[in-house]
């Protein structure tokens, strides 16, 4: 056995044990003269912030009975089940990946395109159900609303060369997404609807590859009415998540090998059995299933319902690449919002420079609003306070007036309609009058 898989073995043993460890264990792992691991698990300050065990936890006894069924339903079918008109459209992007987008139709009326954050899908607008999500919300509202799924995600899987068994299926991050897949999805809801511009409402990985798409291809900012960032990611200068932290502070290739070689936490068979059996609503392990879920994003247990948790990891994680994952560390190591790092004699070759260009921020013209929380881990406020002064049409900016509200809050929160969603509408409402007096008098 060679010292290499020996030590990957090692490792696996020691983070696994990580997992099982009491609240207040310490841990050290060292390999030679490094030390790898000298945390204690309550509270490893190098990751971030601890996660504390409550037991107060708030259910909303006003849930589905349908639970289960919810949890294997697709989008498409969660859609269908509860009475609104679901449609399923294609769209290949100039790469060749073939995404999916889902479709609540309300023809002729004005578009708005929900792009989801990291490890997500489509599944996140809808799956908490009518009256619950912000995608039937805006339908409700009058809206025609369109929900993407980036490449690589449970929906979007395809190719017009490879698998998404072949290495080179995965070789992208962000940068491409905003680059190819939401210009393409843009265009086809464009030219699927007959409408010039459409509303656009990005949740944390949502947000980023808008300013992607703004940076590099900025001939799409006359398409877009408004643009509402919830969770907005950019620079992860004072991020708090965990995971970021850790693939900053572990950058190597062979950390993510660990965890997946090309595609980062597969959404396979028995990731969804080894899910479903925690989150079971039967189990008394619902506690352990809530922090794993938040270990990422930040934790809230008053505004999540957790009866809810098995329709959440019956589609959560939805697939995501191991570079993908590779960026979001590069970006809280490096400081700066920028083109990933290849090293710097592949950067020389790739981009003309020893280090990976900065996104233009300026080119980012669409009207932008932006709402952020103070629990948020991966969206801390004094980063998206740094965002706000890069972009150059900021017309709406929001602290949410709750300081336990997080990461997932904005799309799955309890109270999500109340403190943020109505002011969100009132805000389209109000562009949406803005914009047609324009057209009278253009």
């Amino acid at each position: 056995m060679s010292l290499t898989l020996r030590f990957e073995q090692l490792l696996i043993v020691t983070l696994c044990l990580g997992l099982v460890l009491e609240s207040n264990a310490n841990l050290s792992f060292i390999f030679g003269n490094t030390t790898l691991f000298n945390v204690n698990f309550k509270s490893p300050a190098w990751l971030g912030r601890s996660l504390p065990v409550v037991n107060n936890v708030r259910i909303d006894n006003d849930v589905d009975p349908n639970i289960l069924e919810d949890s294997h339903l697709n989008t498409y079918g969660l859609i269908q089940k509860y009475g609104y008109p679901a449609e399923n459209h294609t769209v290949v992007t100039d790469d060749g990946y073939i995404l999916t987008l889902h479709r609540i139709a309300r023809p002729g009326a004005t578009p708005v395109l929900l792009v989801h954050g990291l490890l997500d899908s489509s599944a996140t607008w809808v799956m908490m159900g009518p009256g619950k999500g912000l995608g039937y919300l805006l339908y409700e509202q009058g809206y025609d609303v369109w929900m993407a799924n980036v490449r690589g995600n449970t929906y979007s899987r395809g190719h017009t060369k490879y698998t998404h068994n072949h290495a080179k299926y995965w070789d992208f991050t962000f940068h491409e997404m905003g680059v190819h897949d939401i210009p393409s999805s843009i265009d086809f809801i464009l030219k699927k609807t007959g409408y010039p511009q459409i509303h656009y409402i990005g949740h944390s990985q949502g947000t980023v590859v808008f300013w992607i798409m703004g940076s590099e291809r900025p001939e799409y900012m006359k398409k877009i009415i408004y643009m509402q960032a919830l969770a907005p990611v950019a620079y992860l200068n004072h991020c708090k998540s965990p995971v970021v932290n850790f693939l900053a502070e572990f950058h190597s290739s062979f950390i993510l090998k660990l965890i997946g070689v090309h595609e980062f936490l597969p959404q396979n068979e028995f990731i969804v059995m080894f899910n479903q059996l925690i989150c079971d609503e039967t189990t008394i392990t619902k506690e352990i299933c809530s922090n794993v879920i938040f270990l990422t994003t930040g934790f809230d247990k008053y505004q999540l319902n957790e009866t809810m948790l098995p329709v959440v990891v019956g589609h959560a994680p939805a697939g995501a690449s191991t570079k993908q994952m590779q960026h979001f560390g590069q970006l809280r190591r490096s400081g700066t919002f920028r083109q990933f790092d290849y090293g710097w004699l592949r950067n020389h070759w790739r981009y003309n420079s020893i280090t990976p260009p900065d996104y233009k921020l300026e080119n980012v013209k669409a009207k932008v609003a932006l709402y952020y929380a103070e629990n948020d881990w991966l969206a801390q406020p004094d980063d998206v306070e740094a965002l706000s002064l890069h972009l150059p049409n900021v017309v709406a900016q929001y602290l949410v007036d709750y300081p336990k509200f997080n990461h997932l809050d904005f799309i799955w929160g309890v109270d999500a309609r109340d403190l943020l969603w109505d002011r969100m509408l009132r805000n389209m409402q109000s562009i949406d009058n803005e914009h047609f007096r324009d057209n009278l008098t253009a």
